[in-house]
């Protein structure tokens, strides 16, 4: 295999499935670095030297190591749930949820609930929600009172892309 199917195969362990080698990635996307190398080392030729070269000539900079070299992380793109280590912000006092119309029933019951995420996922506006909304069927869009949820503990985060994090949203800070 070339480098940049090694590359690939890699992207795909640490993106989409880490079992194909037999590992996990941390909460965070971490894999140690040794077990990475001797799964795939099971299947080819491979070493620290060739997955270093692989992170140091990525012109995407897919990869990331931590400080000593014991962890690797795809950087983006993962189709698991992963927590990239976001930085606690204030958010507005107003931030919306987009879903579809089916979705009604369970978020009046339970709230906003991250499902197979790691976070519920707010915008600062309405457009942006009625557009994520279109995505679920016919577009219902919550207004989340973030300030009274700012002000009673509940931690919020912006991603690089602008979209608004928080663990859950309880029905008590939801209006329709």
């Amino acid at each position: 295999m070339s480098l940049t199917d090694t590359s690939r195969f890699i992207s795909l362990i640490l993106r989409h499935k880490p079992e194909t080698i037999g590992i996990e990635l941390d909460e965070h996307g971490w894999a140690n670095v040794e077990e990475l190398i001797a799964g795939i080392a099971k299947q080819q030729e491979f070493s620290i030297e060739m997955l270093e070269e692989i992170v140091d000539t990525d012109n995407k900079q897919r990869y990331s190591f931590n400080e000593d070299k014991t962890l690797i992380r795809a950087n983006q793109g993962h189709s698991i749930p992963v927590d990239v280590e976001l930085t606690e912000t204030t958010p507005p006092d107003v931030l919306y949820h987009g879903t579809g119309e089916k979705y009604v029933d369970s978020i009046s019951n339970k709230g906003l609930i991250p499902k197979s995420r790691l976070y519920v996922h707010l915008s600062k506006d309405i457009e942006t929600a009625i557009s994520v909304g279109k995505r679920h069927g016919k577009p219902v869009v919550y207004k989340v009172d973030a300030l009274q949820m700012n002000k009673n503990g509940y931690k919020f985060y912006l991603s690089a892309n602008g979209v608004w994090l928080t663990k859950e949203v309880p029905v008590n800070y939801l209006m329709v």
